[in-house]
């Protein structure tokens, strides 16, 4: 298994658990690679209709610029803004209004020149549309509710 970049918070872990192996090492991999892209960026935890972490230079989810629901057998890498993104190799998927997501079923589907820059332009977006500095940073803040 990948070992975390960042420890997995243990209200996130709890629910991750039940996952399967391969869906939960999956779900590792795709974090580090955002967590490698922006190391300085905050993940708040959620559990709602998926387990899903979302990536925000603040401690906001609307300045988020991506999100990993975690489903019964497949992962997304979801962008908030996806809409906004040039997207010249047709990665994003989705009808929203604004969000856009890749479907993640093996490392391969994100681990690519092409999501790589959807990622940075998302990273670059979120911080130049945030109201003043981050309060926090490289922190995991827990929403999920025991």
């Amino acid at each position: 298994m990948p070992s975390p970049l960042r420890p997995i918070h243990p209200d996130f872990l709890s629910v991750l658990e039940a996952k399967t192996q391969s869906l939960v090492e999956l779900y590792i991999d795709l974090r580090n690679f955002v967590l490698e892209l922006s190391p300085e960026s905050n993940e708040l935890l959620y559990h709602t209709h998926a387990l899903t972490s979302v990536h925000t230079p603040s401690e906001k989810m609307g300045d988020g610029f991506c999100h990993i629901p975690i489903y019964s057998e497949h992962l997304n890498l979801g962008f908030n803004e996806g809409t906004l993104l040039e997207d010249p190799h047709g990665k994003l998927q989705g009808t929203g209004k604004l969000i856009r997501h890749v479907p993640v079923k093996q490392p391969s589907d994100y681990r690519n020149p092409e999501v790589e820059a959807l990622l940075k332009q998302a990273i670059e977006m979120a911080i130049a549309d945030m109201n003043g500095p981050a309060k926090k940073q490289s922190q995991t803040i827990s929403k999920i509710k025991k």
